[in-house]
């Protein structure tokens, strides 16, 4: 399940980057960002619980 949280963490991180970038998304890669970051803090307050 770890592993699948950093997954989807890494690519919603790289389609941000990519969006802000290009400019094409608009506000939907801030979304996919804020997904991302929340992902990433789910998974270490797991961490530290177990």
């Amino acid at each position: 399940m770890s592993n699948l949280l950093y997954t989807i963490a890494v690519v919603l991180v790289i389609l941000w980057a990519i969006g802000f970038f290009a400019y094409s998304l608009g506000n939907i890669v801030h979304i996919l960002l804020v997904i991302a970051v929340i992902a990433v803090l789910l998974r270490l307050i797991q961490g530290r619980k177990v």
